[in-house]
């Protein structure tokens, strides 16, 4: 608790089980004031939103992570665990309000009764109230309060019935704390063996120190010496921590059940017949993966629909504030960086915003309708062989149009392994910005012709192209299995919902969210990299840089170019001077073996800002002017003759090889980016850089040697 001019400010713990409507209680109870952080040395996501409930009474309220008991499956779970058990933790509360669903009480007061051995001040909230008396069912707050001497308030995430009573009850808790009474009678074994820990962490009460000595290979304020203390005296008490774990959980449903039995007059049926009907079908074993897949492909086209048109209308803008810009200012270094480095840098992480929000928003209305927890569900097993989550299956599927919001959504895979190999492999999946290079380079391998009279060739060729992704990310992902090492446990432990109209307000906030944290987070750095690209495309030696203009006079005044034409041999010399271009030819020795060139070099280089950029680089290497159009750039590539040996620089090999190497290489900064962002380190974006480009690098390598 902080003291600050007279007005107190608390912590308080939103707790309870997953699926039990918490989040819309967060979010009802917090709005918008809410921040997105991170437990401490993990990289689990926590939400604390500011909640006033009188001028001099301020409240952080933390939204922890869904959680079945103190007995943890997941790193999620292991987060509320240890807070929860240590009481200098920065995290600890100074109260706690239980989520509870009141149709499932049987389900979800375990991890309750757990809570209430704390000791801490606490409030049970019995959301889906509306629910519930929609159904029938009737429960005695006042007797359940009682019976379990907490304070119980009825609520709806849904509708916001009841919240103003449960901000009055959490603030008279807050000035006049009442510590929960306890629930569970320890034995007597379990006393002396918290006792004997409590002499080591005096700060932990009874129920905290026997936590500790369960968990004390992975908490983490359990120092190593301590540690070997705490095995020696478990050891010298015979202690077996899994019957001491299945003894307390059913000694404390054999307590509760009868108290909730007690408190509710009609007890409601644990799935209704709509919800058994619609799960025999979206569950079968074959007819379920095929209504996921195809809901997915709806998904994929409404993100290409729907996306196209803000995000034409924001390259439109972009593209007129930069030309207004340009216009506006006079010729200077300082224009073409803010027009060239910062806006265009701009306008590269804002063009993801549509794809991203339209992504989220479709899966959100998924997720809150309960349909999420069934596909994975479904795909688990298979996903499970290599090495990824039944969730796994939604991130791969939409990278297929872009990899940023698919490594985002990863968030809802518990297991850090199983969440990691998904990072690593969603960028193998062909996205929607590979497209205009498939375009440019299918062209020079596939004849436009049909198949069977349906089918085109070309189409077939993307098609390939995708499936290959697809072979690759699965591979990679089984390599990754084998190599990573984690003491958790790889399976997958869910609860199906029961379908559910779903919450707008929880789906817009959430759509909200993941927008906001990728232009804060990850457009910050595709900030800095759009202008170290743009440095290094703009500017070169001064001594060839004059030479290239000079050189650019010359040819426009021999072949009299128009003034178009004349821009367009000046920005193609200027880039063959540049540093860029400079580097384009150091790496060409590298690149020779794979049939590039230092002008292909050098759109090897600008992609990185964006697969996308490497038409457009094309298009000024070859003085054609449009950057956007894919049969002017192809066609010029056509006519290109190796100077030396007078052969196509584009033959059936190398087109080859570039799309090898387009299909496997990290040429996406925004999407290294996200993965920086979503591990908390550099460490693993460097990793999928380094092996994507070597499998790119060996992919291109053997394909030109071959069909050269």
């Amino acid at each position: 608790m902080n003291v600050n001019t007279g007005t107190k400010r608390f912590r308080v713990a939103l707790l309870g089980n997953p699926n039990t409507g918490k989040s819309s209680v967060f979010n009802q109870l917090t709005g918008l004031r809410q921040k997105t952080g991170n437990f401490p040395g993990v990289t689990v996501d926590k939400k604390v939103g500011a909640l006033l409930i009188h001028p001099a009474l301020e409240v952080d309220l933390i939204d922890f992570p869904g959680t079945y008991s103190f007995y943890p499956n997941s790193l999620d779970e292991r987060i509320v665990v240890q807070t929860m058990s240590n009481p200098d933790d920065e995290n600890y509360p100074d109260a706690i309000v239980y989520v509870a669903d009141i149709t499932k009480l049987e389900r979800h007061l375990l991890l309750f009764t757990q809570l209430m051995d704390l000791k801490l001040p606490m409030i049970l909230a019995l959301n889906m109230s509306d629910i519930a008396e929609r159904e029938g069912i009737e429960l005695e707050a006042e007797q359940l309060k009682e019976l379990l001497q907490t304070p119980v308030v009825k609520v709806s995430g849904r509708t916001g019935l009841g919240l103003n009573d449960l901000k009055a009850e959490l603030e008279q808790l807050l000035r006049t704390p009442t510590t929960s009474q306890g629930f569970y009678t320890f034995r007597e074994s379990e006393k002396k063996l918290a006792e004997q820990v409590q002499a080591i962490y005096p700060k932990l009460n009874t129920y905290q120190a026997l936590l500790t000595a369960h968990h004390k290979d992975w908490m983490p304020h359990v120092e190593a010496a301590q540690k070997e203390k705490i095995q020696n005296l478990t050891e010298a008490a015979n202690f077996e921590f899994l019957r001491s774990q299945v003894d307390e959980t059913m000694r404390r449903f054999d307590r509760f059940i009868p108290i909730i039995q007690k408190s509710q007059k009609f007890q409601a049926r644990d799935r209704d017949r709509f919800t058994e009907i619609t799960d025999q079908i979206l569950t079968h074993w074959l007819v379920g993966p095929l209504i996921f897949l195809g809901l997915m492909f709806l998904v994929f086209q409404a993100i290409f629909a729907w996306a196209t048109y803000p995000m034409d209308m924001i390259d439109w803008i972009f593209g007129s504030l930069i030309e207004t810009v340009r216009t506006g200012l006079p010729e200077a270094w300082y224009t073409d960086l803010l027009t060239d480095g910062i806006l265009a840098g701009i306008g590269g992480v804002v063009i993801f915003i549509p794809q991203i929000a339209i992504l989220f928003f479709l899966i959100s209305l998924l997720e809150e309708v309960g349909y999420m927890a069934r596909a994975a569900f479904i795909f688990d097993r298979v996903m499970q062989f290599f090495g990824l989550n039944g969730r796994s299956i939604v991130a791969l599927v939409s990278a297929g149009a872009c990899a940023i919001p698919a490594i985002m959504s990863t968030r809802t895979i518990g297991n850090w392994k199983e969440r990691l190999i998904t990072i690593m492999v969603a960028p193998l999946i062909s996205c929607s910005a590979r497209i205009p290079v498939y375009t440019v380079l299918i062209g020079f391998v596939v004849p436009s012709t049909l198949v069977w009279g349906v089918f085109n060739m070309q189409g077939l060729a993307f098609m390939g192209l995708y499936l290959l992704g697809i072979v690759a990310a699965l591979v990679v992902a089984l390599v990754f299995k084998l190599i990573l090492k984690t003491e958790e446990r790889s399976f997958l432990m869910l609860e199906l919902p029961e379908y559910r109209t779903p919450v707008m307000r929880n789906v817009l906030l959430t759509v909200w969210e993941k927008v906001k944290t990728f232009i804060l987070e990850a457009g910050k750095i595709i900030m800095i990299i759009s202008v170290i690209l743009w440095f290094l495309a703009s500017y070169g030696m001064p001594s060839k840089m004059k030479a290239a203009e000079e050189e650019a006079i010359e040819i426009s005044q021999i072949q009299n170019l128009s003034e178009q034409e004349a821009e367009n041999v000046m920005a193609a010399k200027k880039i063959e001077a540049s540093f860029a271009g400079q580097l384009g030819k150091a790496i060409e020795p590298g690149i020779k073996p794979l049939g590039f060139d230092w002008r292909i070099g050098i759109a090897l280089i600008t992609s990185f800002a964006a697969r996308e950029v490497f038409v457009g680089t094309m298009a000024t290497i070859y003085s054609i002017g449009s950057a956007d159009d894919e049969d002017s750039v192809r066609q010029q590539m056509a006519k290109e003759v190796d100077p030396e040996t007078g052969a196509k620089v584009y033959d059936l090999a190398t087109a080859l090889s570039l799309l090898m190497f387009y299909v496997f290489a990290m040429q996406c900064m925004s999407t290294l980016a996200v993965v920086k962002r979503e591990t908390k380190s550099w460490r693993w974006p460097i990793i999928q850089f380094t092996f994507m480009t070597a499998l790119a690098y060996l992919s291109s390598l053997v394909v030109y040697q071959l069909f050269s």
